[in-house]
């Protein structure tokens, strides 16, 4: 087993309730839920009680009688994101943001200027805290998965390292869920041929492994068991896909209430867009029924586009094919994002008659009116009113 356990996994404790702590002193040491119809977020005094993401609120109640709901602040979490990845960027110049609240270091080369790095880790972890107020969990190892394990098991508020040595000790005696890749369905698998632990599964030979859980997730898993992981923390990869979604809570919802929040959706997702100079021809749709299943429809344009209303014209058509299933099931999340980028400077060729579209002119001014006076100054008529609470954030800019 060869390399060094210099690969830090930063992981925000509680994201978006932390946020919300931070900058409402009253908040601070209660249980906070972040969302109005849904749980979004929690702070961990909710979640001692078990509240967890995606619960209605009428369930929080449930389990958390005391629980004090805030809506969600998304330029607050976007702007404490950026501070947190410049606090990155200033103890390495090799960051790879996984989400808006986590990265991946690589502090390999730091030893001489900045010490061990379970040293330079516990320095990250007091300026995150001293100059953005926040707490975070830092897992060390020699591999992307074994530092992301190191956090998950170190959270809230911690430290911990793998050392080379100690990898077999550490992921050995875990559960076979903190492998990647192991959710509901796989466990189960797992767990009836008596497979629980990491070790049993490093224990079987990966033919078997394949017969239980399907050739492709038996080769993964047996790698992870066996410590292989050969990524390396990768700079300026932009992501693949740009999206948002609104958990809406159980009981009917009337056409109307689904376009609106549609709206709501495309609105944001193509301002995100635009100001990160992207454009996508792919738009899928993502619906989650009262039952949990999911299904996604998707719809591929004649030419990549970062313009609101093909977008949203795609994304209504999609809405409309899928209308007879949310009739007949019940809608408790709806998503929309754009896929299938093309950034090439030809993918914006203007079509005849050779003019700027006027759709895009009104994009460009609405974009620097909000920009000017901010999010509320200017919006759609059917949002007029309308607390905008539970759209998940796509990534901010700097993960791109």
């Amino acid at each position: 087993m060869s390399g060094t356990a210099s690969i830090l996994h930063a992981d925000l404790d509680a994201f978006f309730a932390s946020v919300e702590q931070r900058d409402n002193p009253s908040l601070r040491g209660r249980p906070v839920v972040v969302g109005l119809g849904v749980a979004m977020a929690a702070s961990y005094e909710a979640k001692r009680f078990g509240v967890r993401t995606a619960m209605s609120s009428y369930h929080v109640r449930r389990v958390c009688p005391q629980a004090i709901f805030v809506p969600p602040r998304m330029d607050a979490y976007a702007a404490a994101s950026r501070a947190v990845f410049d606090v990155f960027r200033q103890i390495s110049p090799l960051v790879e943001g996984v989400s808006i609240d986590e990265a991946f270091l690589e502090v390999g080369g730091l030893w001489r200027t900045r010490g061990t790095p379970e040293a330079i880790a516990a320095d990250l972890r007091k300026r995150v805290f001293d100059e953005v107020g926040l707490r975070i969990t830092v897992g060390v190892a020699r591999t992307k998965f074994l530092a992301k394990v190191a956090s998950g098991v170190a959270k809230p508020d911690g430290l911990l390292v793998v050392p080379v040595a100690g990898e077999r000790d550490f992921l050995y005696p875990l559960p076979v869920e903190k492998l990647w890749g192991v959710g509901t369905v796989t466990a189960q698998k797992l767990h009836s041929h008596g497979l629980r632990t990491v070790a049993q599964i490093a224990d079987i030979d990966e033919m078997t492994l394949a017969s239980i859980v399907g050739n492709a997730s038996g080769r993964h898993l047996y790698a992870l068991a066996h410590f292989e992981d050969p990524r390396q923390v990768v700079t300026g990869k932009r992501r693949g896909s740009m999206g948002a979604q609104s958990a809406m809570g159980r009981g009917l919802k009337s056409p109307g209430d689904i376009d609106t929040t549609m709206v709501a959706l495309v609105d944001r997702v193509t301002r995100r867009l635009r100001a990160s100079e992207r454009r996508g021809r792919t738009i899928l749709l993502r619906l989650r029924f009262d039952d949990f299943t999911r299904i996604t429809r998707s719809h591929t344009l004649s030419r990549s586009t970062d313009q609101t209303a093909p977008i949203l014209a795609a994304s209504r058509q999609l809405l409309a094919e899928s209308m007879p299933l949310i009739r007949e099931q019940g809608l408790t999340l709806v998503g929309i994002s754009v896929h299938n980028f093309d950034d090439d400077e030809t993918a914006d060729q203007l079509e005849l008659p050779y003019e700027s579209s006027p759709g895009k002119a009104l994009d460009k001014a609405l974009d620097e009116v909000r920009l000017k006076f901010g999010d509320a100054a200017v919006t759609r008529a059917v949002l007029l009113g309308r607390r905008d609470g539970i759209t998940l954030p796509v990534l901010p800019e700097h993960q791109d």
